[in-house]
């Protein structure tokens, strides 16, 4: 049976911002040009050779520059839905700093639980339950560095899955949804995947780089933990 995958690649210059803002220099037909034609070049190559379906979503943030290629199809997300979990925790560290109450906060304290381990919990499975304490500026740096599921889970329980998805249609992103918890396979099963498009994975990343998602400090902590 033939071998059917499904990849998001969201890439924003953004995050590479001195490599690209030289390239941008260069006159028409320049450095820029040439990286542009190269990249899309191998990324033909790569899709040509991939035995299922591609997504990509490529965007130079300085000029706005992309490479689409099904990039407004559905995909399962995997763990690159953590990066809108990891949104959530820094929208309502954002709340309580302006004074709501109840909002899940960056220093919050959480005690280490057994029962809270799922496969794929790298980190998570070496702590000592009931002794153990973190906060949750740990367990999102056990989510994004080492892609913690058990991390993850906790913090959707913290921030509140209906939450993750109300900020995500706050930024019109429509396709983009966090359905269950990372190795949920009884939700799996019935159809509750995680899913996005490629292009809104990239938008959601420039909303976050733009400062339309957060202040501007917290903007600057969010991509400094992401990277």
């Amino acid at each position: 049976m033939t071998r059917i995958g499904a990849t998001i690649v969201a890439v924003t210059a953004a995050l590479f911002g001195s490599v690209f803002a030289e390239q941008k220099s260069s006159p028409a037909g320049g450095t820029d040009d040439l990286f542009w034609k190269k990249l899309e070049a191998h990324i033909d190559e790569i899709t040509e050779r991939f035995d299922g379906v591609m997504g990509i979503s490529i965007v130079d943030l300085t000029d706005d520059r992309a490479i689409l290629k099904n990039a407004g199809h559905v995909f399962p997300t995997a763990s690159s839905i953590k990066i809108a979990i990891l949104l959530e925790l820094y929208r309502q560290e954002q709340q309580a700093r302006g004074g709501t109450p109840g909002k899940a906060k960056l220093d919050d304290i959480y005690t280490f639980e057994a029962k809270n381990l799922v496969d794929g919990s790298q980190i998570m499975t070496g702590l000592t339950p009931g002794v153990t304490r973190l906060t949750n500026r740990d367990l999102a740096q056990f989510m994004v560095a080492v892609s913690d599921n058990a991390a993850a889970n906790i913090l959707i329980d913290r921030v509140g899955m209906q939450n993750v998805n109300a900020t995500l249609r706050n930024l019109g992103l429509t396709k983009t949804m966090l359905r269950r918890k990372m190795m949920d396979i009884a939700a799996a099963r019935r159809g509750d995947e995680n899913v996005s498009t490629p292009q809104e994975m990239t938008r959601l990343l420039e909303a976050i780089y733009k400062g339309k998602a957060l202040d501007k400090e917290l903007s600057e902590i969010f991509m400094k933990q992401l990277s």
